[in-house]
């Protein structure tokens, strides 16, 4: 027991789920990091300023003025509000590295398919380059990573 925070168990993980509102923003901002590719980049930033996610947070409410009237972000609020609290970080971080997975996979697939397909080439479309033929990939391996991401075609840039 705490004088504190009351009757408290310390092997007690039940922590309150976080709202659907900043777990999809928290999905959308991990792949948009992993289409940009910049996963080690970003997860490199987030686990260095972990221990500093609330002053973070507040740095960008000081700086949600600027940054609303040059950009129209409608989730910057929600944003903000997540990164407030820590265990948000570790499920960013989460989302980052899976989604980071699949896109391993899928390139891991994309390359032994080319190597095969390779097999089949004259010596002088292997080595030289010359007069490579159209490769078709298969349906399982083209389009886009995240289609319901490329459905946006907005305008960061206020109008």
């Amino acid at each position: 027991m705490s004088l504190f925070r009351g009757n408290v168990d310390p092997l007690d993980e039940s922590k309150p789920p976080i709202p659907e509102e900043e777990d999809r923003v928290l999905e959308k901002i991990a792949k948009k990091v992993v289409m940009w590719r910049m996963t080690t980049p970003a997860i490199m930033f987030l686990e260095s300023v972990k221990p500093l996610n609330y002053i973070g947070a507040q740095t960008m409410v000081f700086f949600e003025p600027i940054v609303q009237t040059i950009f129209s972000f409608k989730d910057y609020d929600t944003f903000r509000m997540a990164m407030e609290r820590r265990e948000n970080v570790e499920n960013l971080l989460q989302k980052i590295e899976k989604h980071d997975a699949v896109l391993y996979e899928r390139e891991k697939a994309i390359k032994k398919f080319m190597k095969a397909e390779k097999k089949n080439w004259k010596w002088y479309q292997r080595y030289l380059g010359l007069f490579k033929p159209r490769v078709q990939l298969p349906e399982e391996l083209r389009g886009p990573l995240f289609p319901d991401m490329v459905k946006e075609k907005k305008s960061w840039f206020r109008k």
